[in-house]
């Protein structure tokens, strides 16, 4: 019975995409037409259509989909260690340091190569 409803709920979901599809096709005309008018209002019924087109694509199975996503990324979000503010602190240090010493010894080789080449050349 569960597949029978996936299918039922994704017959209309391309009624559905059509709908949040010509929601912002009207956003865009409208805020085209309407370019006179405030800022504010623009804005305020861009809003308000950008609003009604997601809730319309959060009813389809893969804005249901796309939902259950955001939060199993929010509660896997939860579970991840920080690191504290002394750690951070030497790790950047370590890198910025590594990042040095890597920079001198490309800096070393380009010279002592430019220096043999210049001295092959003439």
């Amino acid at each position: 019975m569960n597949a029978k409803v996936e299918v039922d709920e994704s017959r209309f979901d391309g009624l559905k995409w059509f709908s949040v599809v010509a929601l912002v096709v009207v956003a865009v005309a409208g805020n085209h037409y309407f370019s006179a008018e405030s800022l504010l209002y623009r804005v305020l019924a861009l809003l308000v259509l950008a609003s009604v087109a997601g809730f319309i694509a959060l009813q389809t199975l893969k804005g249901k989909k796309f939902s259950a996503l955001l939060k199993d990324a929010k509660s896997e979000i939860r579970k991840v260690v920080w690191p504290t503010r002394q750690e951070l602190t030497q790790t950047t240090m370590i890198v910025i340091v590594f990042v040095l010493v890597v920079a001198l010894i490309l800096w070393g080789l380009d010279s002592l190569i430019s220096w043999l080449v210049s001295g092959l050349i003439g």
